[in-house]
């Protein structure tokens, strides 16, 4: 099994905060509210040499629709504890999830008007 935060990409002319709301529904059949930025990362796969970009966001898990099908790649939505997660670590699909989990947990937040569309 991979974990690994909601991501994708963008779909052509959606924001960002648009495109957060949506791969988080998506992946996880929960309504997300962005409240701010926790961070941007870059990180180059060792083996393909792929480059991905990531903007991790923290805000509020509205409201779960239970009757939601999650995307044919995500085999479940789980939430886990801080010990859990850590005990995972060999799971994870990019180091890049304990870097936002990291800086989620030392209070890392940045005003969404940083992000232009």
């Amino acid at each position: 099994m991979t974990l690994n935060q909601p991501a994708g990409h963008l779909e052509s002319g959606e924001s960002l905060i648009n495109a957060v709301i949506r791969e988080t529904q998506e992946e996880t059949a929960w309504l997300f509210k962005p409240t701010a930025l926790t961070g941007i990362y870059r990180w180059q796969h060792p083996k393909s040499g792929d480059t991905y970009m990531r903007f991790c966001f923290t805000g509020d898990a509205v409201e779960h629709n239970d009757q939601q099908q999650l995307d044919p790649d995500i085999h479940q939505a789980i939430w886990l504890t801080q010990q859990e997660l850590l005990a995972r670590q060999a799971e994870f699909r990019s180091p890049l999830v304990l870097d936002c989990f990291n800086d989620y947990l030392a209070g890392q937040r940045y005003p969404l008007t940083l992000l232009k569309n």
